[in-house]
């Protein structure tokens, strides 16, 4: 396999840092969060269902069940477009501006700057970047998937539905909770991932280079999973609050008073509302994009990513 991996490898290396190559991080990222997100679309479902209402289904399995007997498997799969299109756009943003900022700040502004400080850094502002990007869709995602009957049942029925009914800015009208659940579980996924990986080849007890690219690419694996651990239990409470926020925010509404409402409803407790399905996608997700990213790095001719 990992010979296979070599051959797969173009003859014309990517100059490191170069436009190229951020270019080229920016389409791994496509590739590596579009997909997968997608992916999950069930569990991403029934945990957006259950944020919402904590009394809709009796277990996961419960709602797959009852989902797949009334729709079949479109609408085990309902939601799927939008979270395609808004996760490719985020993944795009996430990974080439998280390459960008990495370089900017860690070798350019402070280049004797703490490693960890650096990828935080890095993260936060890619994130940030990214989510204006991801925000739409998300939107319409959340409404789709959260409305019983749906608001939606495409992406083009639910933007045309928000824009005629709301304006562009219904759009846009959860990107503060996005921000604050999305930003904290990148710089969580990134610095978790890099401090994974390195103490990783620490452990293992060889440099880097020493390993083929097959093993490097597992060993993002694991350091996938265990940065999406992190990430999931960080950012759920936002992430609970957003699907409330674009499911239940009345109309003239502030963003601190529907925050307010929905907590008074919901209590502490509430905000925790389907951890342990948000630990498993994750986990999982996170995973399999860093295995994604990296993989297409190295077919590139590029080094994996961390463990430097």
């Amino acid at each position: 396999m990992s010979s296979k991996l070599e051959a797969m490898k173009p003859q014309r290396k990517i100059e490191m840092f170069s436009s190229t190559y951020f270019g080229a991080c920016t389409l791994g990222g496509v590739i590596a969060c579009g997909p997968t997100h997608t992916s999950v679309t069930p569990l991403d479902l029934v945990k957006c269902r259950r944020q919402v209402d904590a009394k809709l289904y009796s277990s996961n399995l419960q709602a797959w069940s009852s989902i797949f007997r009334a729709e079949g498997l479109r609408g085990v799969f309902f939601g799927w477009a939008p979270t395609f299109v808004g996760y490719s756009f985020q993944g795009a943003g996430k990974y080439g501006f998280y390459e960008v900022f990495k370089y900017l700040y860690g070798e350019q502004m402070a280049p004797n700057m703490n490693k960890t400080v650096v990828y935080l850094a890095a993260s936060a502002s890619a994130e940030f970047l990214a989510d204006v990007a991801l925000c739409p869709f998300e939107a319409i995602k959340v409404r789709m998937q959260t409305t019983l009957p749906p608001f939606a049942r495409s992406l083009r029925e639910g933007w045309g539905k928000i824009v005629q009914h709301e304006g562009f800015g219904g759009l846009y009208k959860g990107l503060y909770p996005l921000w604050a659940r999305q930003i904290p579980y990148t710089m969580v996924k990134f610095a978790t991932f890099e401090s994974a990986v390195a103490q990783i080849y620490k452990t293992l007890g060889k440099p880097k280079d020493s390993y083929n690219t097959l093993q490097q690419t597992g060993v993002s694996f694991l350091g996938g999973y265990i940065a999406g651990v992190g990430c999931a239990v960080v950012s759920h409470p936002a992430d609970v609050m957003v699907s409330k926020l674009n499911s239940d925010r009345k109309a003239g509404e502030g963003a601190g008073q529907a925050v307010a409402r929905i907590y008074s409803n919901i209590g502490l407790k509430g905000l925790w509302n389907g951890l342990t399905v948000r630990i498993v996608m994750i986990g999982t997700l996170t995973a399999f994009q860093w295995l994604i990213y990296d993989s297409f790095k190295v077919y590139l001719g590029l080094p994996t990513t961390g463990g430097h």
